[in-house]
């Protein structure tokens, strides 16, 4: 199992250019922030309550970073709350 820092590394990375901020909650769970390109402090997608649990291969970190482009590309609102939705 990836190490806290090294998920937070690779799930940020993933969304470069983009500035992406990845954060632990104290009941482990994951929130995922994706900001704007041009007003950096504009969130464009926010994704709370990802199970970090679940992230314990390389295909269910790029599932998870698939869905979240998905969900990026396709959403207009400025902040999307998913805790019980999609599988994160």
């Amino acid at each position: 199992m990836l190490s806290e820092l090294e998920l937070r590394s690779i799930i940020e990375g993933s969304f470069l250019p983009k500035r992406c901020e990845c954060t632990k909650a104290e009941d482990a769970s994951l929130t995922i922030k994706v900001y704007d390109d041009r007003d950096r402090d504009r969130v464009d997608l926010e994704v709370k309550g990802i199970n970090a649990d679940r992230l314990d291969s390389s295909r269910a970190i790029c599932n998870l970073i698939t869905g979240l482009r998905e969900d990026l590309k396709h959403t207009h609102a400025p902040v999307l709350q998913r805790a019980g939705g999609r599988a994160y």
